[in-house]
């Protein structure tokens, strides 16, 4: 897979004890390094802002993804977080997980502007975490 993962991509994850949430991500793919943002609703109802901005730092080896999500700034309760996924053979979809200390979850992005199976992407949103 040597398909370019640059541009925007609508993505979800699940969280134990929140549920699903949605974000939007813009990659930058330079020859397999991976740079960009993530802009997504705040999940703690606690937390004084209404969306969270984050960068993203990674790189990808076939299909093989992986990228670190930084909070911009960090604090109510986010910070960092690693992403391990794969990117499926159209260069459409990248699955995996997500992984904080002593938590983890699945997520699920998809090409904005691409079309994508909604059951294989809703069959995966819902799938328990691996």
């Amino acid at each position: 897979m040597s398909e370019d993962l640059s541009g925007v991509w609508d993505g979800t994850y699940l969280q134990p004890g929140t549920g699903m949430v949605t974000f939007t991500a813009t990659l930058v793919d330079a020859n397999g390094t991976l740079s960009g943002g993530i802009t997504e609703p705040c999940s703690n109802p606690r937390c004084p802002v209404r969306t969270h901005n984050a960068s993203i730092t990674g790189h990808r080896s076939g299909s093989a993804v992986a990228f670190v999500k930084r909070y911009e700034p960090p604090g109510f309760g986010f910070d960092t977080v690693h992403y391990e996924g794969a990117v499926n053979a159209e260069a459409t979809e990248i699955d995996g997980r997500w992984r904080l200390p002593g938590e983890s979850g699945s997520f699920l992005m998809i090409r904005a502007g691409r079309t994508a199976q909604t059951a294989t992407t809703e069959r995966r949103a819902k799938a328990p975490a691996r």
